[in-house]
């Protein structure tokens, strides 16, 4: 166990998939959503693979006992991209950052819903106010119906934030059942492999030819997504998850960053109070779990004194 560079992997992670998120709203202006997703997951696969082949892994890789699992978790994988690519062409880069932090919270209520996980009252709780702090972010986007429609794209993007979230929150439980039997190279593999395929049967739907500048955005997207993945997976391995996992909340700050200077976009107070909420909501979560397995572990040594 190495928390120090766990924390650093995490942190550098949370770095490349926000800059990669960045490259992404940036090409939307001229590329649809499902062209966007084929890039992300096809491109991500070279570093994927390198790492595979340095590990010497590949080959055990693609040994799957589940593949109707892979593909069922690609697919929501693949609507999720979708949604929250579409999201990023059509809101400011930091509220998209912020809706996005929906997905633990709804993760954890899909998992007590589907996989029947146990979740008591302090973290339904907290998913409760997690959920007034998204709607706080929402309000001013959700001015409801006028002349027959949408209001307009913010209002759009802002569903399309919300149903990446809560696809994203079942491609987690998806994950969760296949860890069980899984290799976590596995895993990865297989979930580039079936979001390439996804994406690319979007291409009847619009796809248009990138001009040199933006496909060099979007492949550049997809390496950082694939470095990205890597740099989590290998964070995992040198410290606990209730270690690293509230620095996945520093998007937030680069998110900001980012908006202001790239995109000129200046958060509102409306968000970053929402946001705010979100985050205090998932960083109980977060402890909660914590305290939970540090309980579970005493209750096994407990169980089985030395002799």
């Amino acid at each position: 166990m190495n928390p120090d560079r766990a924390i650093a992997l995490k942190l550098a992670s949370v770095l490349v998939f926000t800059v990669m998120a960045s490259l992404i709203k940036a090409a939307s202006a001229i590329v649809p959503a499902g062209e966007a997703t084929f890039f992300r997951s096809f491109f991500a696969l070279p570093p994927i693979l390198v790492w595979l082949a340095w590990q010497g892994d590949v080959r055990s890789a693609l040994r799957t006992e589940n593949l109707l699992g892979h593909i069922w978790r690609g697919v929501l994988g693949v609507m999720g991209m979708v949604f929250g690519f579409a999201a990023l062409g059509l809101l400011p880069f930091p509220e998209a950052v912020a809706i996005g932090y929906a997905m633990p919270l709804l993760a954890t209520a899909f998992a007590a819903i589907l996989l029947g996980e146990v979740v008591r009252m302090y973290r339904w709780s907290a998913i409760l106010i997690g959920m007034v702090g998204v709607l706080v972010i929402l309000w001013p986007r959700l001015s409801v119906v006028q002349n027959g429609g949408l209001t307009g794209g913010e209002t759009l993007g802002a569903l399309c934030s919300l149903a990446s979230a809560a696809l994203g929150a079942l491609s987690i439980v998806a994950t969760r059942r296949l860890v069980l039997s899984e290799k976590t190279s596995t895993i990865v593999l297989y979930f580039s492999l079936i979001c390439s395929a996804g994406g690319l049967l979007t291409l009847p739907f619009g796809w248009v030819l990138p001009d040199l500048t933006t496909a060099a955005m979007l492949i550049a997207a997809g390496i950082l997504g694939g470095i990205g993945q890597l740099l989590l997976t290998e964070s995992y391995r040198h410290a606990d998850t209730s270690t690293i996992a509230p620095f996945d909340y520093t998007s937030m700050l680069f998110a900001l960053a980012i908006g202001y200077i790239v995109f000129a976009e200046v958060p509102t107070l409306v968000m970053l109070a929402g946001a705010a909420i979100v985050i205090a909501a998932g960083l109980f979560v977060i402890w909660r779990e914590h305290q939970l397995g540090l309980e579970r572990a005493r209750a096994r040594k407990v169980a089985t004194p030395q002799g």
